[in-house]
């Protein structure tokens, strides 16, 4: 069935336009409002009318931009005052950061009813999932894989569901959930409500729509591209060298006015290098990625939040989730596949009517990469500039005390920090699941669940084997010092070679030679 219909807006607030006016319950208001969220963003103001009357949607908008609460505030009013027990809603979102974000914005709408959540993805232990769901919970967010393996345990029961969304659903489909998205469909009844909310609008979601959604009103907040990449970000682009990025980085996180930062690598394995090597710089440094074990990236994540921890080391896949209004930089330490990634990094700061500062990294074999990036935005700096730790430039332009050293001399390094984080890195399955081995992997980073392991190869290393190996390769190749080299002191990264053993003959002399011919 084709889309027919569709709004384009703005994404910027109306102050005259409250909840309230939006016909939301009031004990819902007053959840919002006591913690100062008072007036909507567009993609709310426009969807939340729509999706009380019980009318289908599709909502195009970027993280950043509202849009939890432009399907859970409907949602969780349509389910009623006081809901009955057994899962009525079901939201499903491609990541596990992903799904406790979206669960702690639902508990929040639903503060003040008796309405329960329930948070269901992998890398957890069933016990307490299960436990909540026995419970009566009325409103399930998981990823696809859990979700699916408890439904056909028939441990979840969909067949009451009358509420659906699908949370970045472009998303989904990157991660390969479109089969475990159209079982679930399959595990619903015919007639419910249904959203969907998706960065981007590729034919496979727009072919998803057409299959599972009922003359769908699509709703897209207009120039959010656009809106990300205007004047509440300034963008600095660099032609750096691998060998002094990290001292780049560290002089960066002296900036003047610097707040909570987000720092983007390609690999996991980069993350935790990197978070090693802030650490032992002196800077309060944790790491999102997944070859950590869930539990240790939630608390990654809660440090971050509450301000234990100013520097977040992350990748794009474990990144989603990662709602902090009050991040200043964001700094690309290697360049993003292209301008959708660009876009989603960077969003993560400058938001709710903040300004921020996006770094971008850009290595010489990267050039052409950032040439499509610079074309695709229009910022017309095809060419970055040359920058080194010692360039002049890099002190005005980012407002950096001059004299900045890579390292807080101020700040002994903390050693009980490097250590957890090791640890952290080395409780997690790590690459012997599947990764490209020591040079870092390009996969999609995540499992069935879009977050962690990955499943284990025949033929591979035991997770023990792994584990060790991890631990190790955190700490070789440590990233630079002063001087700017990474992993040697003379600055020459050598890979680690294992050492030949010569055979031993059974009479204890030499090997026998080999017949000349």
């Amino acid at each position: 069935m084709p889309l027919v219909r569709w709004r384009q807006i703005t994404n910027r607030r109306n102050p005259l336009l409250t909840f309230q006016d939006l016909n939301i319950d009031a004990d819902m208001v007053q959840a919002l409002a006591d913690r100062g969220i008072l007036e909507p963003f567009p993609i709310q103001a426009q969807t939340i009318p729509l999706a009380l009357s019980g009318q289908d949607i599709i909502g195009q908008a970027k993280t950043g931009t509202g849009k939890t609460f432009a399907f859970g505030l409907p949602l969780a009013q349509r389910l009623g005052p006081e809901p009955e027990s057994g899962v009525q809603a079901l939201i499903v979102v491609p990541t596990r950061e992903l799904a406790v974000q979206v669960t702690e914005d639902m508990e929040l709408i639903t503060s003040n009813r008796p309405t329960t959540i329930v948070s269901i993805y992998g890398g957890k232990a069933y016990e307490g999932q299960v436990e909540q769901l026995k419970a009566g919970a009325q409103i399930v967010v998981g990823t696809p894989g859990r979700l699916l393996d408890l439904a056909q345990q028939r441990i979840l029961d969909l067949s009451n569901v009358r509420e659906i969304v699908l949370d970045e659903a472009d998303k989904m489909l990157d991660l390969g959930f479109l089969p475990d998205v159209e079982k679930i469909f399959s595990k619903v009844p015919a007639v419910r409500h249904t959203m969907l909310f998706s960065a981007t609008m590729p034919g496979a979601v727009v072919a998803l729509a057409r299959r599972f959604m009922s003359r769908p009103l699509h709703i897209r907040a207009a120039g959010v591209d656009e809106t990300i990449a205007q004047a509440n970000i300034e963008h600095v682009v660099y032609r750096a060298h691998a060998l002094d990025k990290d001292e780049v980085v560290s002089r960066i996180l002296q900036a003047e006015g610097r707040g909570k930062t987000v720092i983007f690598t390609r690999t996991k394995r980069a993350a935790s290098r990197l978070t090693e090597e802030l650490i032992d710089r002196g800077f309060a440094a944790a790491a999102v990625h997944g070859d950590m074990s869930q539990e240790a990236r939630e608390r990654a994540m809660a440090q971050f939040k509450a301000g234990k921890k100013d520097v977040l080391i992350a990748t794009d896949v474990a990144a989603r989730g990662i709602d902090v209004d009050d991040v200043t930089h964001v700094i690309n330490h290697t360049i993003p596949e292209d301008e959708k990634a660009y876009l989603h990094r960077v969003g993560r700061t400058g938001r709710a009517g903040r300004t921020g500062i996006a770094v971008t990294f850009v290595d010489w074999e990267d050039l052409h990469k950032w040439s499509l990036i610079d074309r695709a935005l229009e910022f017309g700096r095809p060419e970055p500039l040359e920058t080194y730790s010692s360039s002049p430039h890099l002190y005005s332009d980012l407002n950096i005390p001059v004299g900045s050293k890579g390292r807080l001399t101020t700040t002994p390094p903390n050693k009980d920090a490097k250590r957890e984080h090791i640890a952290e890195y080395a409780a997690g399955d790590g690459s012997a699941a599947g990764g490209r081995g020591r040079g870092g992997e390009r996969g999609r980073g995540g499992d069935r669940d879009g977050g962690g392991q990955r499943r284990r190869r025949s033929g591979g290393r035991s997770s023990g084997e792994g584990r060790q190996a991890d631990a190790s390769t955190a700490t070789e190749g440590r990233g630079t010092h002063d001087g700017g080299g990474a992993g040697h002191r003379d600055g020459n990264a050598a890979p680690t070679q294992r050492r030949r053993r010569r055979r031993r003959t059974g009479g204890g002399g030499n090997a026998p030679q080999a017949p000349q011919a």
